[in-house]
């Protein structure tokens, strides 16, 4: 996945939890979350992995859909996650 695109996306960080957020460039995003100056969540969480993410038309529906993904239970974050497994491979 290259350039430009409105996302929302879940990592995994090292320490198993998730983290949710929204983008409009996830290659540069990761690499950012990865070196320790993505979001203050995952600064001390990494390394992290991508496990999930939606493409948006705008920016507005990629943090909708951020907030939406947020007020889930950590189950169904982990039903999402593998039903897009499902889909498509994110290994």
């Amino acid at each position: 996945m290259a350039g430009k695109q409105n996302v929302t996306y879940i990592l995994r960080c090292s320490d198993g939890t998730l983290y949710t957020g929204w983008t409009n460039n996830i290659t540069k995003r990761l690499e950012a979350h990865n070196a320790g100056k993505g979001g203050k969540y995952t600064r001390v969480r990494t390394p992290v992995e991508l496990v999930y993410l939606e493409e948006h038309e705008t920016k507005q529906e990629a943090m909708s859909r951020e907030v939406q993904i947020k007020q889930l239970s950590r189950k169904e974050k982990d039903r999402l996650i593998a039903d897009a497994k499902e889909k498509q491979d994110f290994s």
